[in-house]
């Protein structure tokens, strides 16, 4: 597929480029002295990611220890109850620890052990990045500091609970609006003081350059994993590709196998209560290009120039910027970016949990949300959704603000 002048067969040859732009997106605006820190993973990372040993260790762990390949479960009452479109879900609540971050976490941790270094930093919004990333830690023996909103602290009180018990640090940010925004800006600042023993270990595909193409390559197992079975159990494409997008993460891991084929691949941000700013983390939808966190791309600014405070139900999904390659993709059109509010989302959650007896990550339940909006509009074909993770995490939540519906 050519688009603008931009070949998909040949891709992720040519993007990022050398200094991790993806056209004018992304690059590496950090200090002098994190910039080496950069470098350093940069050339760590590409010496590694073409090592048999490296690959098939990685391997190995999916298999033996994730539980990869995740299925493909066709949502048969769902789509029954839409009309004539068929639904389908990328099981990626079924990765151990209940969602698609582990994918990165074990590649980005088993990089931290061939560097030497002895402890991984990180940031979690919805606390599915720092549950993932305590596991890895513990999985190689590593120390694990995780930087959290107070807010998210108390929506996601049982991911706390698990990060704690793998052995992890976890540092409450009560700064600003104390939520993901903040817990990356609190990570920044430690890194910054650690750097020369510890990682970051970024939670979507964002900040300085080398991290948005090294997550997108971790989580690409999913892209080229549901290709491969959606053709298997179909024997041919998907119409439509669905995903949210925060840091955009599981995103790009679905969309990564498709970006090559006549396939529609839609990309749902959260719109919250509305289209105020402050109401909604549509970044995407409604922001203009600018750097924050260490890289360019497209953000939500306030009268100042400077990130907005955002919102969310999903807090995984509340931050005022969005991938790197993410702003590449919808300037050029290939992804539709698109929007969910919280009502749409919520009834989405319990539709699925009624009909198929999943229960939803809220963050994954914004794309089956869109899903089934676009089901209806579709008339006929097949939607394949990326079903990022598991709702354990927001029981009490959900109870405790909307009920049992």
């Amino acid at each position: 597929m050519i688009l603008n002048n931009i070949d998909f067969e040949t891709y992720f040859k040519n993007y990022p480029d050398k200094d991790g732009y993806f056209g004018k997106y992304g690059g590496a605006y950090v200090s002098p002295e994190l910039k080496k820190a950069m470098e350093e993973i940069t050339e760590a990372y590409f010496t590694i990611c073409k090592s048999s040993k490296f690959i098939s260790e990685l391997r190995r762990i999916r298999h033996d220890f994730q539980g990869r390949p995740t299925p493909i479960s066709h949502l048969e009452r769902l789509s029954e109850s839409l009309g004539n479109v068929q639904l389908y879900v990328k099981r990626e609540d079924l990765n151990h620890t209940g969602a698609h971050k582990l994918n990165h976490c074990m590649g980005e941790a088993l990089l931290a052990k061939y560097m030497g270094k002895k402890k991984v930093i990180a940031e979690t919004g919805a606390g599915q990045h720092g549950v993932a990333l305590a596991t890895a830690a513990a999985y190689f023996g590593l120390q694990c500091d995780i930087y959290m909103g107070a807010v998210d602290i108390k929506k996601q009180a049982p991911n706390v609970a698990r990060m704690k018990i793998l052995g992890a640090n976890v540092i409450e940010v009560t700064e600003g609006l104390q939520t993901l925004k903040e817990a990356v800006d609190a990570a920044f600042n430690a890194y910054m003081n650690e750097y020369k023993d510890a990682i970051y270990c970024i939670g979507s595909v964002l900040g300085p350059h080398p991290f948005p193409l090294m997550v997108r390559d971790f989580q690409s197992v999913i892209g080229v994993e549901a290709r491969e079975q959606f053709i298997g159990m179909t024997g041919e494409l998907p119409d439509a590709v669905v995903a949210c997008v925060g840091g955009g993460s599981n995103a790009m891991g679905i969309f990564s196998g498709f970006l090559n084929d006549p396939v529609d691949i839609y990309g749902i941000e959260p719109l919250g209560r509305g289209t105020t700013l402050g109401d909604h983390a549509a970044s995407l939808k409604y922001g203009t290009e600018g750097i924050m966190h260490g890289f360019n791309s497209i953000m939500l600014k306030d009268e100042n120039g400077e990130p907005a405070p955002v919102y969310s139900v999903a807090s995984g999904l509340d931050y005022p910027s969005s991938g790197p390659e993410h702003a590449f993709l919808h300037d050029l059109g290939r992804i539709k970016y698109d929007v969910i509010n919280d009502e749409e989302t919520i009834d989405a959650f319990f539709t699925l949990s009624r009909l198929e007896g999943i229960i939803p990550a809220i963050e994954s339940a914004h794309a089956v949300a869109y899903g089934m909006k676009l089901a209806k509009e579709m008339g006929r074909g097949s939607i394949l959704i990326n079903l990022s993770g598991r709702g354990d995490k927001d029981m009490d939540y959900i109870i405790e603000k909307y009920g049992i519906r």
